[in-house]
């Protein structure tokens, strides 16, 4: 057993429903990834219930101020995804209310929230980062193009789960994937293709679990790959080497405290054909449905689904 599962047993064997309180799972919410988070916020409320432990799931509405603070509750469980749930407002009104919770804090999460933020943290830091530029709706695009290289991802600054995200090799296309992300995201990030293997890592207090690598027959692991295809295919133990998973798991833990993030969460790569890793963006609340990776590495090291969920909540 690894010292992640030891660590977590020892916890699981000695917390209790009693001690953990009333726990809310805080999910749904307004964003564009409600339906996901709907998922993730139901498999965690059922599986908090079949531990014992008293649950009050809630899900979020433009009303979210009056729903928390009439609500009774001890700790929160938040598995909103993106903005409202990721990105620092919903833990400011549970610090407001002096309520603890999981995952990371508020200013962490807003900064892990915002690509472009995230990016200059690590560039800043000396980690490797698919070059980039912003743009809006008087760039020039055939311009990004000869600066950027022949591929790119044109993604929403503040957007999840590839939404609004396309992937394009000329100039017409850029400007229609622009207008794409901006219906998402006034503020829209275009960046270099990295060609190679993507992979993701995740964290949990403080320890990276095993790397992720997923492989998609779509042009790249959009929406439709991680949540609705049956296609997908995920490796757990993955295929890099035991030098090269070290080297990516040390990565994303300190990338991942770069940004101020703590608890648990998820960090995503690419390794270009030299073998070198290069940062994507950092996940604070990841899924937590059939198809999600952070369940997925925990059960590789010991631990089933209310494990992981008894370790996230037992550090709050």
């Amino acid at each position: 057993m690894t010292k992640v599962s030891e660590l977590a047993y020892n916890k699981c064997f000695a917390a209790t429903p009693e001690d953990l309180g009333e726990v809310a799972v805080l999910y749904g919410g307004v964003s564009a990834e409600r339906a996901i988070s709907l998922i993730s916020g139901q498999a965690v409320a059922h599986a908090l219930k079949e531990l014992g432990v008293n649950v009050n799931a809630i899900d979020v509405g433009e009303n979210v101020i009056e729903q928390l603070s009439d609500a009774s509750f001890d700790t929160a469980f938040i598995a909103l995804h993106g903005v409202g749930g990721e990105d620092g407002k919903i833990q400011a009104l549970l610090e407001y209310l002096g309520k603890p919770y999981t995952g990371s804090g508020l200013a962490a999460s807003a900064l892990a929230m915002d690509k472009l933020k995230s990016k200059q943290v690590w560039q800043a830091e000396g980690f490797s980062t698919p070059p980039y530029l912003c743009v809006n709706a008087d760039s020039d695009w055939q311009a990004v193009m000869n600066t950027l290289g022949a591929e790119v991802f044109v993604k929403p600054i503040h957007e999840g789960s590839s939404l609004g995200m396309s992937c394009v090799d000329n100039a017409v296309d850029l400007k229609n994937a622009y207008q794409l992300a901006a219906t998402f995201d006034p503020k829209v990030l275009v960046e270099q293709r990295i060609v190679g293997a993507e992979y993701s890592v995740a964290l949990l207090n403080g320890q990276a679990l095993p790397p992720i690598s997923m492989l998609t027959s779509n042009s790249f692991y959009d929406y439709q790959a991680k949540y609705e295809s049956n296609e997908t295919r995920y490796q757990c133990p993955c295929d890099l080497s035991a030098e090269k998973g070290d080297e990516i798991q040390a990565i994303a833990v300190k990338a991942f405290n770069a940004l101020g993030c703590s608890g648990w969460g998820r960090i995503d790569f690419m390794q270009n054909k030299d073998g070198d890793f290069f940062l994507l963006e950092a996940n604070t609340v990841p899924g937590m449905t059939e198809h999600s990776l952070v369940p997925m590495a925990a059960k590789v090291v010991g631990l089933d689904f209310k494990a992981l969920l008894l370790e996230i909540l037992v550090d709050v």
